[in-house]
């Protein structure tokens, strides 16, 4: 191209100017192509994700569950992530659902097995909400899970190599809240059996309440098998009570409980998805 031909100063800023324009239109049929499906139809705004904590009296689980919840929200950018206790905590679950009005949600309970809350009170709130309401699975048990336990024991101090002897002398209790109800005590052996295989060492389920055995039962038991170097899992959301009881019956290490790890940020949304997605043919409309 001749000099003559080259574009002028005024007429390469009239070409930025007019490829930012399309830049940005297209960026905004993009956007809304997203919302249409293949077959031309309009999807539904995604349903509102409610975490469902269970209450405590511990200051330190609420501010657990906020850090989750914030997390949560950094992962999935621009979906609505709103927070319900089923007891002791506000806001109470049923008043976040009816503020929530007619919006679709998905109830993930931050629990880590079956039982009493994720069987009953949970889906009976549920029911009750004025706005189309569905219930995920509990977190537990999951490949997550253990990863996140796998890091906690890290943290504390669990080595990250061990030579023969060491190992043999070695075990971890899985240190869980308990319930009477026989689903939950499976899903905490699951995780049990996911965990041992995991570290390569032996790792017994044991509950705080409602359920046997008791942490300290499991680490005598595990003492009279040779394991003095005995861990202590904590298999609880956020600290606490429980968790620290358990904490203290540890003869070795004790770990923090799951609290705010990426990897349960990353379960949540998991188990939301696993929901949504069964919905979603019912959410599109013509």
């Amino acid at each position: 191209m001749t000099a003559s031909h080259l574009p002028s100063s005024e007429s390469r800023v009239h070409l930025d100017s007019t490829a930012h324009l399309m830049n940005s239109i297209s960026s905004q049929l993009v956007g809304r192509l997203r919302l249409v499906s293949p077959l031309g139809h309009r999807r539904a705004a995604p349903p509102a994700l409610v975490l469902v904590g269970h209450g405590s009296r511990d200051p330190r689980a609420l501010e657990t569950v906020r850090a989750l919840r914030d997390r949560v929200r950094e992962l999935r950018p621009g979906l609505p992530v709103h927070l319900g206790h089923i007891e002791l905590n506000a806001p109470l679950l049923p008043d976040t659902l009816a503020a929530l009005g007619d919006t679709p949600a998905v109830l993930v309970p931050l629990l880590l097995s079956r039982g009493y809350h994720v069987k009953r009170d949970i889906p009976e709130m549920a029911a009750a909400a004025k706005s189309s309401t569905r219930v995920a699975a509990p977190l537990g048990p999951h490949p997550l899970l253990v990863e996140t336990l796998h890091d906690r024991l890290t943290e504390a101090g669990w080595p990250t190599a061990m030579d023969a002897a060491t190992r043999r002398a070695s075990a971890v209790v899985l240190a869980a809240a308990g319930s009477r109800d026989p689903d939950s005590a499976t899903d905490t052996r699951r995780t049990a059996r996911h965990l041992a295989d995991r570290l390569g060492v032996p790792v017994v389920p044991a509950y705080a309440s409602a359920a046997t055995p008791t942490v300290p039962t499991a680490v005598r038991a595990l003492a009279a098998r040779g394991r003095h170097r005995v861990a202590i899992a904590s298999y609880f959301m956020a600290p606490g009570r429980f968790a620290t009881q358990c904490a203290e019956a540890a003869p070795w290490l004790a770990s923090a409980p799951l609290g705010a790890h990426p990897a349960m940020a990353r379960l949540i949304l998991h188990r939301y998805d696993e929901v949504r997605v069964m919905r979603e043919p019912e959410l599109a409309s013509a």
